[in-house]
C-alpha cells in the first residue's frame, strides 16, 4: 500500500477512535427511495450494486432501492451531486477529481465516503494474436476507451498520455462500455479495448468463451501515470488464473469507494455502511470482490472524508 494511503488509514482511524461517543442506541432506519448507481451491464459496478441494492431492500423494511445502469464513476459522482442517485460506486481518481472541481467536472462536487470496497484492475484487452505488446503499439488502431463519463475512459486517456499518445489524433478512438467492447472486439471492429473493472470481469470472462484474447502488460506506464497523478495508482498483476492466461499481467490498479452526498442525512450513511457489512456473504453471491471488505481498511477513503454516519459505524463496531 502506497504511503498516502497508509497515513490516511492511520489517520481515518485514529479520528474514528477520538471523535465524541455516541449512545449505544441505534440511529433510526431509513424509509423511501435510496437508488444505487452502478455502472456497465456486464462490470463487477453492475453485479456488486445490484446485490447491494437488493440486500437494502430486504433489510430495510420501508425502502425501495432502484438499481441504476450508468456509464460509470464521472456519471455516478454527477447523480449523485444532483440528487439522482442516492449512493454510488466510483473509481477514487474520478472521486479525487470530482471533489477539486477538475476536469471532466465543472465545479467540487459534495461527496464523502461510505467505505473503501476493492481495487479496480486496469485491463487493456487485444486478440491473442494481435501485434499489440505495449500501450505505445497502439497507435493508429482502433480502441475503445470506456463509456462516456466513465472512469476507464478517465484512466485510458492518461495512459494514452503518458505513452505518448493522444486520444484525438493517435487512435481511432471509440466511447463504448464493457460488453460493446468486447462485441466489437469480437466482431473485428476495434483492435483493443480499455476497461478499469474488478476481477474478474464477466464482460471479459464471457468474451473469452468465442474469442481467444490476452491482457497487454502496462508496466511501462504505471510509473509515469503516479508520477504525473498521485498515488492513487499503484503496479499489480492480474492474476493468470483470472482468465485462463499462461502468465500473470503486471497493470494498474485504483481503488474503488461508495460515496453519498455529504448532506445525507446520519442515519441513513449509518445504516449504509452497517448493511455492507452485516449483508457480506450475500454481497460475495453478488460478485466475489465483496470478499476484499474490510472494516480496518474500508476507512481508508483518501482523498475523501467519510461521511459522519459511516464514522459512527465504525466507531460503535470496533473489537
Amino acid at each position: 500500500m502506497p504511503v498516502a494511503r497508509l497515513l490516511a488509514v492511520a489517520v481515518a482511524l485514529t479520528m474514528v477512535l477520538i471523535t465524541g461517543c455516541a449512545g449505544n442506541d441505534e440511529p433510526p432506519r431509513p424509509t423511501g427511495e435510496i437508488s444505487v448507481a452502478t455502472g456497465n451491464r456486464g462490470g463487477v459496478y453492475a453485479a456488486y450494486g445490484a446485490g447491494y441494492a437488493e440486500l437494502v431492500e430486504r433489510r430495510l423494511p420501508g425502502v425501495t432501492a432502484p438499481v441504476l445502469y450508468t456509464g460509470g464513476s464521472v456519471d455516478n459522482l454527477r447523480r449523485v451531486a444532483a440528487g439522482e442517485a442516492e449512493v454510488a460506486f466510483t473509481l477514487a481518481d474520478s472521486a479525487a477529481d470530482a471533489v477539486e472541481g477538475l476536469a471532466p467536472f465543472s465545479r467540487p462536487v459534495p461527496v464523502v465516503a461510505l467505505a473503501a470496497l476493492y481495487d479496480n484492475y486496469v485491463q487493456l484487452v487485444v486478440p491473442s494474436d494481435s501485434p499489440v505488446r505495449n500501450v505505445t503499439d497502439l497507435r493508429g488502431r482502433r480502441v475503445s476507451l470506456g463509456a462516456v463519463d466513465s472512469g476507464t475512459a478517465v484512466i485510458a486517456e492518461r495512459i494514452l498520455g503518458v505513452a505518448g499518445l493522444s486520444p484525438d489524433s493517435d487512435v481511432a478512438a471509440e466511447r463504448l462500455d464493457v460488453r460493446d467492447s468486447a462485441s466489437a472486439l469480437a466482431d473485428g471492429r476495434i483492435d483493443a479495448f480499455f476497461w478499469s473493472g474488478g476481477l474478474p470481469t464477466a464482460a471479459i470472462t464471457e468474451l473469452r468463451r468465442t474469442t481467444p484474447v490476452r491482457l497487454v502488460d502496462l508496466g511501462d506506464v504505471v510509473g509515469a501515470l503516479a508520477r504525473s497523478y498521485g498515488e492513487l495508482y499503484t503496479e499489480t498483476t492480474v492474476p493468470a488464473v483470472v482468465y485462463g492466461a499462461r502468465s500473470a499481467v503486471t497493470t494498474v490498479s485504483v481503488p474503488n469507494f461508495l460515496v453519498v452526498r455529504s448532506d445525507m442525512p446520519d442515519a441513513e450513511a449509518y445504516w449504509l455502511t452497517r448493511l455492507l457489512f452485516e449483508g457480506q456473504r450475500e454481497l460475495i453471491r453478488a460478485h466475489p470482490e465483496a470478499r476484499r471488505l474490510d472494516r480496518r481498511t474500508a476507512i481508508a477513503t483518501y482523498p475523501l472524508d467519510l461521511h459522519p454516519g459511516a464514522e459512527r459505524w465504525y466507531r460503535e463496531s470496533r473489537p
